[in-house]
This record gives structure tokens, sequence and C-alpha cells, in this order.
């Protein structure tokens, strides 16, 4: 059986340029902030990492400081403030926010503070992209950078959250990008590493294979790559839409990322669905990765005021390597369990 990912909103493949970086980056043997000629070969490509990922994300006016993960820098940039956001937040940010910031049935958030507020440009389960307000304290980046044209500096906020997994860069390494002549004490101390922002050795091999992603995630961007993706998707709304008239779509009339599908269909609970369909051989989700193994309802979809039919629904998320035979076999086996839970709730 030939297995079908189709959960990138979780962690994407890793690209091959960031494979090669890695590979070549393994035979640097000096710690980068040694001063001898081994350990400026390490800081340089440590350095020349920043650059890329700065240039792909439109970040000339701000720092990008590493972290092992969004989730690290998340807490970098949360500790010790009084940040308020909405329910929809990943679970990262949500951990250190009030969580006042009211959503409309479309997945909006309305903000009246941007300067103490948190707000993601996109949601990882619904795809939502928000508008977002100019002077904002805060914002989740981790599912818009690679997949849809977007700059910092012209978001006009003061930090960002990304993360290398989420675009073809490997798991285990993220940054916080910081306006630059913004101060944030360091959370993890002991040497001056990151611009006395973050202590510890930097994961060069990591750093390395984030920095080629992010480039390589810019040039799809900006070569239009993911509009193929966006048809996919939409062949593979149209395809459900035909063979359930109860399933409803999240977000369909919404700006959304074009890669993201988010569906519910009354009384077919979300996890008995992605576990039926890893067994026929897809792999889906049910909210976000780190809440998998979490039998409840999603609070991104309850918040939104979906009720009950938030413990049923399921997320797909395609790739730039998802092809319309993969979509169009999903809707088919998909189709097949429905039409077995139907009947036996007959």
């Amino acid at each position: 059986m030939n297995r079908v990912y189709l959960d990138h909103n979780a962690t994407t493949p890793l690209r091959m340029e960031a494979r090669s970086a890695m590979i070549a980056a393994m035979d640097v043997v000096g710690n980068p902030s040694s001063v001898h000629a081994e350990g400026r070969a390490a800081k340089a490509i440590v350095e020349r990492a920043r650059a890329r990922i700065s240039n792909a994300l439109g970040a000339a006016g701000a720092d990008i400081v590493f972290t092992s993960s969004a989730t690290e820098a998340a807490a970098l940039a949360c500790a010790g403030r009084e940040l308020q956001g909405s329910a929809i937040e990943h679970d990262a940010v949500r951990s250190w926010i009030r969580e006042v910031l009211p959503v409309d049935g479309r997945g909006r958030v309305s903000v009246t503070d941007p300067e103490t507020s948190v707000v993601q440009l996109a949601n990882s389960e619904t795809g939502i992209i928000q508008d977002l307000p100019q002077g904002l304290a805060l914002s989740d980046l981790t599912q818009a950078f690679g997949k849809v044209p977007f700059g910092f500096d012209w978001l006009g906020v003061d930090m960002g959250l990304i993360s290398a997994h989420k675009l073809g860069g490997p798991k285990g390494v993220g940054a916080l990008v910081i306006r630059q002549g913004l101060d944030l004490p360091a959370q993890i101390r002991g040497g001056g590493q990151e611009m006395g922002r973050r202590a510890g050795t930097e994961n060069v091999i990591g750093i390395a294979g984030f920095g080629a992603a992010a480039e390589a995630a810019q040039q799809d961007v900006a070569g239009g790559n993911w509009r193929q993706t966006e048809k996919l998707r939409n062949i593979l709304e149209s395809a459900l839409a035909d063979v359930s008239n109860t399933t409803i779509f999240v977000g369909k009339d919404c700006n959304r990322l074009p890669n993201t599908s988010c569906f519910a269909t009354p009384g077919w609970k979300g996890e008995t669905q992605v576990m039926q369909m890893d067994l026929a051989g897809f792999a889906i989700s049910a909210g976000s990765a780190c809440s998998s193994g979490k039998v409840k309802a999603s609070t991104v979809l309850t918040a939104m005021g979906l009720g009950d039919m938030a413990a049923s629904a399921i997320r797909v998320s395609l790739g730039l390597e998802t092809t319309e035979d993969d979509v169009l076999r999903f809707v088919e086996v998909w189709a097949q369990k429905l039409k077995k839970h139907e009947t036996r709730a007959a």
C-alpha cells in the first residue's frame, strides 16, 4: 500500500536543499563561538543561514534569533509580558496569553490594542489568514511563511515566530524575529550567543538546513508554485461536497492558505476519521499536531462557534508534491468510510 501524506501543516518533508546544506555542515567541526578558523567556519554557516532567512522573510529591519523551535521562540517573546490574544492561537502561544480577544464565525480576530496583542497570520487548522493591525506585539508566522507572499517589515509587527519544519527544513530549530531596536531579555542565560538573547551553542546543522529551506520555500512562493496546490485543494473540496451534502468546509469563503482544508461531517468524530484514513494509507489530522492524541473538540473551531461540529472536523493539508490522483484517491476512500459510518448510525 502506497501511503499518501496529507498532513503538511503538522510537518513537511525535508527539502533536498536543506538535506544538502545539513550534510555539508556536519563536516564543520568548530564551535561558532570560538575565534579560531574552525569556529569562524561554523559561525559563517550560522550567519549565512540567518541572512537567507531574513531575505526570504523580508526582514531586513529585524534580528533573527535562533531557538530550538517556534514554541521556545514564543516563550522568549511572551515571558514576563502581559499579552492578550484569542482562543484560536496555537497552544504554544495560548499558554502565555490572556484569551480575551473575540473571534467571529469566519475566524477573524478583533484587536483593540495592538501593542499588547498577539494575532497569528494564518491558522494551522483552518488555514484562515488574518489582516494584521500595524504595531502588533507578536504574530505566529509559522504556517504562512513559505506558503503565501508577505514581508515581515511591511507587516509592521514587533515580533514573529517561525519554524524550520513547517517549510521543508529539519525539526528542532525555529527562530524569533525581532524588530531591530526592541529590547528583549534572554530567558535562557549563560552565554552571549544570539546577540545576547538566547544562550547556548547554536544548532549549526539544523540552522544550515533552515536557511536553505527558507530560501527554497520563498522561491516557490515567488514562482507561484502554490497555485497548483490551491487548485487541488479546491478539487478536493468540490469532490467531497459531491459525496456528502452535510459536510461543511470551514473558512471556504475566507482568505486561506492554498493547501489547507478543514471540514466537518455531523456525528462522525474527527479522531475516528483520522484513524480510519490512517489504516487506509492516508495521513491527515484532527486539530493541530501538538494537540494530537487529545480526545477533545478543537478550541479553534469551538471559538468560531461550530458547537458540536467542532468534534467532527478533520484537516487535510497538501504539499507541493501532492498530485490530483492523491486527492481523488483520498475522496474515494473517505466516501467509502462515510457510507459505512452512515450505515452504522442508521
